[in-house]
């Protein structure tokens, strides 16, 4: 969590890039029940926050098809997910109040031109995004991405933007950046951005205006 954007490069090497700062964390389990459908449970550590989400590839990319399509939705909520539905604008958290609870539908549209780049375009709409004195918010998000791999090689170079469309919107839109590389059925990313977001409610938020942190994703996929 340690803002890159302050300091000097000797201040942020002393202390490792951020890392003496702590770090958000989040983990995530998917499993494929059937063939196309997957269910998702994702735990961030920022107002420990969980998120049960499904996804349903419902358009392959193929001859008949230039794009790959895949529905989804989800529920998070903060605090462990220990909160009552938001009713008539008012926040009914437990423990101390301020946790709620916020869905989101969307869709994943990508392509891939042959094995070196995929893009990607996921408009998000999230209920309950904000709670403010007047009542709750909502947002509506489109996530544009891409990844291309370096000729000859396993690592991939990677960015995102996610600029709101609609509703709540403060701050500046979340971005991100980095280097990834494969090595078996593991991914290591490094990453590069200006929020600690990781689910639908939390990027609608938005990130921080010059801000840079860094970031590691690790992941692996069990054929």
């Amino acid at each position: 969590v340690g803002n890159l954007r302050q300091g000097t490069f000797g201040q942020n090497l002393g202390n490792l890039f951020g890392l003496d700062n702590g770090a958000v964390i989040g983990l995530e389990f998917r499993y494929a029940p059937v063939r196309r459908l997957q269910v998702i449970v994702h735990r961030s550590s920022l107002d420990k926050t969980l998120q049960f989400s499904g996804q349903y590839d419902a358009i392959r990319q193929g001859a008949s098809w230039p794009v790959s399509i895949s529905g989804i939705v989800s529920i998070e909520g903060t605090n462990n997910f220990r909160a009552r539905p938001i009713e008539d604008g008012h926040d009914h958290g437990v423990e101390g109040g301020g946790a709620h609870r916020s869905p989101a539908v969307g869709a994943i549209v990508s392509r891939t031109i042959s094995d070196r780049v995929a893009v990607y375009m996921v408009p998000v709409w999230v209920r309950h995004s904000a709670i403010l004195p007047t009542g709750h918010r909502d947002t509506g998000f489109i996530g544009v991405g891409g990844r291309a791999r370096l000729r000859g090689s396993k690592v991939y170079l990677v960015a995102e933007v996610s600029p709101r469309v609609g509703g709540y919107a403060p701050g500046s839109p979340e971005f991100a950046f980095g280097i990834e590389r494969r090595a078996g059925g593991h991914m290591f990313l490094l990453t590069f951005g200006n929020s600690l977001d990781t689910t639908f409610g939390q990027i609608s938020q938005g990130g921080f205006p010059d801000t840079i942190y860094m970031g590691f994703n690790l992941s692996r996929k069990f054929f």
